[in-house]
Formats: C-alpha cells, sequence, structure tokens
C-alpha cells in the first residue's frame, strides 16, 4: 500500500472518531454522497463546501454548455479525508478534489499532480507549494474576526461606527457599556460550537504567536506555561467580554447559532465571533445592511488587533494517479483556468458562490458585506495567517473543553492546564513555511 493511501486512510480512521463541521468548510457525518447524474466521461469534482453545492451543479450544467466538456460533482456529508479514502482504496479518485489546507500537505506528493506551470500561480498568494511544487489551487479566500451590526450600533450611539475606534479591549469594553446605558440588554452573542471555539478562537492564540510552529512544539514539550502567555491572557480578556455579555449568559452551552445570527442580523445584538461563512446563515434572515468583520479587539501594541485571521479557505488538487487520463487531467486544469480569467467562471465564485477570490486579478465587487470586510483587509494585507496544522481532534477535545469555560464550569486557570495537557500528548515537527 502507498504511503499517502496509508496516510488517508489512518487520517479516515481519526476523523471518523471526531466528526468535524466547521462552518465556511463544510463537511459532517453521515455519508451520504450526492451530486449530478449522467455520463461520467468529463471530469468529476468533489466538493466539500456543503453551502455552494446547488451553485456548482448548475454551474456544471453551463460549463457544458459553454465548453463541451461534461463535469460531475459530487458532496459528501461525510468526513473530507474518510469519505477520499473510499474512493482511493477503489481506485476511483475524482478528477479534482476540493479539500483543507492540512490535506494538501498530506497528500498533494503522492495524490497531487504539479501545477506548478499553471498561469494563475502569478495571481494568487494563496496556491500551496510543497518542495518547490504547487498543487493547491485556493477556491477563495475566508477570514474571521468579531462580526458587528453597524446599524444596530448607530441606533443607540447616534454616530457612525468605525471600527478602527475600537481596536483596544478599554474602548470596545466602553463601547459594549454605551450600548447597554441605550437598552441593549446583552450586546454579544457567542457561538458555542466546539469548532468555533477549538478550531477558531482557540486557534488564533496560537497563530498570533511570533512563530505558531515554534510555540506549539515548546507547548507540547511543557516549556510554555499559558497562564504567563501574553498572547492567552490577551484573548481570553477579550472572550469573557464577550462571554460576560452574551445575551445567552445564563445557558451559553444551550444557545443555538441560528438564534444568535438571527439577532445578529437583525440588530437584537451588535457584536459575534465568527467569519465572512457566516453571511450564508445570516441573509436567511430579515439583516439590516451595515454589516462587517472587525479584528478581536486587544490591549496590545504589536498589530495584531488591526488584523483579521485568513487566508485560502478550501483548495483543489487535480489527481496524479493512472485512474486519471491526461485528458481528464488538462480538462481539470481548463476549468481552474475558467475559474480565474474567464467572465462567467469570476462570476460564478463572486456573484453565484459569494466567495472572497483568492486572485488579484478578479476585480469584481464583493456582494455581501462580511465578504467586502475580508477583502477590504486581504487587500490591505493585514491578515495573520492561518495555522493549518492542527490536529484532528483538536478542535473536539479542545472545543469541548472550551465549552466548559463558556459554561462557567471551569474557570481559566483550568482551561489553559487543559490545553497544556492535550499539547503534551503530540508529538510535532516543524511545517513548510
Amino acid at each position: 500500500m502507498k504511503t499517502g493511501l496509508k496516510r488517508i486512510i489512518a487520517l479516515a480512521t481519526v476523523m471518523a472518531m471526531s466528526v468535524m463541521l466547521l462552518a465556511g468548510c463544510g463537511g459532517s457525518s453521515g455519508g451520504e454522497e450526492t451530486g449530478n447524474t449522467g455520463s461520467t466521461d468529463g471530469i468529476t469534482v468533489f466538493n466539500s463546501k456543503m453551502e455552494i453545492q446547488d451553485q456548482l451543479l448548475e454551474m456544471a450544467k453551463k460549463y457544458e454548455k459553454e465548453t463541451g466538456v461534461h463535469v460531475e460533482v459530487y458532496y459528501s456529508s461525510d468526513t473530507v479525508s474518510a469519505h477520499l479514502a473510499t474512493r482511493y482504496a477503489s481506485d476511483n479518485p475524482y478528477t479534482l478534489s476540493m479539500v483543507d489546507a492540512k490535506d494538501i500537505y498530506s497528500l498533494a506528493e503522492e495524490h497531487a499532480a504539479d501545477l506548478s506551470g499553471e498561469e494563475w500561480v502569478k495571481d494568487t498568494e494563496y496556491a500551496i507549494d510543497i518542495g518547490g511544487k504547487t498543487y493547491g489551487f485556493p477556491v477563495c479566500v475566508e477570514a474571521r474576526g468579531i462580526i458587528y451590526n453597524a446599524d444596530a450600533i448607530e441606533k443607540i450611539t447616534g454616530k457612525k461606527f468605525d471600527p478602527e475606534q475600537y481596536k483596544t479591549l478599554k474602548a470596545f469594553k466602553g463601547l459594549i457599556e454605551e450600548l447597554k446605558k441605550g437598552g441593549m440588554e446583552a450586546p454579544t452573542g457567542v457561538m458555542k460550537e466546539d469548532w468555533s471555539l477549538g478550531a477558531h478562537y482557540l486557534a488564533q492564540v496560537y497563530e498570533e504567536q511570533e512563530d505558531p510552529d515554534a510555540f506549539l512544539m515548546d507547548l507540547s514539550k511543557d516549556k510554555v506555561k499559558l497562564m504567563k502567555n501574553e498572547k492567552f491572557n490577551s484573548l481570553m480578556d477579550t472572550f469573557d467580554v464577550l462571554k460576560d455579555n452574551n445575551y445567552a449568559r445564563e445557558s451559553a452551552i444551550s444557545a443555538e447559532r441560528e438564534i444568535s445570527e438571527k439577532k445578529l442580523a437583525e440588530g437584537e445584538i451588535a457584536f459575534m465571533f465568527g467569519g465572512n461563512w457566516d453571511w450564508s446563515q445570516i441573509n436567511q434572515f430579515d439583516y439590516t445592511e451595515n454589516m462587517g468583520i472587525m479584528p478581536v479587539p486587544q490591549d496590545m501594541d504589536d498589530g495584531m488587533n488591526e488584523k483579521l485571521v485568513g487566508g485560502g479557505s478550501k483548495y483543489f488538487f487535480i489527481d496524479s494517479s493512472a485512474n486519471t487520463t491526461d485528458e481528464q487531467r488538462q480538462q481539470a486544469k481548463d476549468f481552474l483556468n475558467w475559474l480565474v480569467y474567464n467572465e462567467n467562471g469570476q462570476s460564478f465564485l463572486v456573484n453565484d458562490c459569494a466567495l472572497v477570490p483568492a486572485f488579484s486579478n478578479i476585480k469584481l465587487p464583493i456582494s455581501d458585506p462580511l465578504g467586502a470586510s475580508v477583502s477590504k483587509y486581504t487587500n490591505a494585507g493585514k491578515l495573520i495567517p492561518n495555522y493549518n496544522y492542527l490536529p484532528d481532534d483538536h478542535f473536539a477535545i479542545l472545543g469541548a473543553m472550551f465549552q466548559k469555560y463558556l459554561a462557567g464550569i471551569s474557570d481559566r486557570e483550568g482551561f489553559a492546564k487543559d490545553v497544556e495537557t492535550y499539547w503534551h500528548t503530540k508529538t510535532l515537527e516543524r511545517h513548510p513555511e
């Protein structure tokens, strides 16, 4: 058995024990596979971003009419790694697979075609290179921070909301108090989901370190005490403000995501930690138009409170095995170029899927306010890079520990100890830049 196949099956085994539903990242349990049906001539595409499945199916029909190339699009509610493992084991890989960055690093050298010579490589900062070769095509840019409803804020303060004025926790707390005095009983919402807490908020503690890899290696070797770490305490100070002013404070781990996003969309609350993927939920409600994402406020002077955390999100790779023909590989390359350089392809990404493109040549205006915020910070070079190497059980185990903290069952010192204990079980190595 090839090393890469062993790796993906091992990864699938781990993932089956802790199912991941990252909003904006897709994937869940269940194993049901859906897609268009018909001839398998042409290329097959695996989609792991559930909120754009309908758009991809419709695009496939239009693309065939435009180019004559048949495209089969599939989505599985199983985890990405588990689903791909079954396809590789049956010698039936997809021509194009949409995966997370960590999957590219784990699998590309064994399973992905080298895309270094493609034209689009020069037009993006987010392609994934390994060993001097390009394997990962970035589908979009996503970022996270504090989502705000400016209309709700301005209704109480009577002045235009400028996120730049609330970079520090001191200023942010002052605004929270002003909103409460003005009649907004609880200005914040906190998503209780383990992926939001463990894979997004806690991960920012690592991502803000000068060298995340070195920091986590030291943490695994018991050389770091989080209660003495400036970043951990800074971000937890901000989280405490969100937690203490949460509309669901008395039942924080029972709060439903949809309810929180409805309250934010309609202006009942003003702030919630999240990312631009949340727009797919927010736009289902009677939302106000003046919304956006701002950096997490912190009383720091290193500039991190002026940046969102983000980067390329979801990556296509093209299968390199003998099960895919050279003609299919070329058709897949042509499809990727269509997304980047064809007007219809660009419109599909930006208008149909409401994604923030990862390519500098795509100048179409972003259609949703959260995506527009992300585009603004991206264009200004104000993104803290995602850390793409978290172990697969990180969000489930530490997300659960974070939920205990959110519920008041543990305190900061206890949570810090939980995080340290988790990392003490990991043997780490430095990853590619």
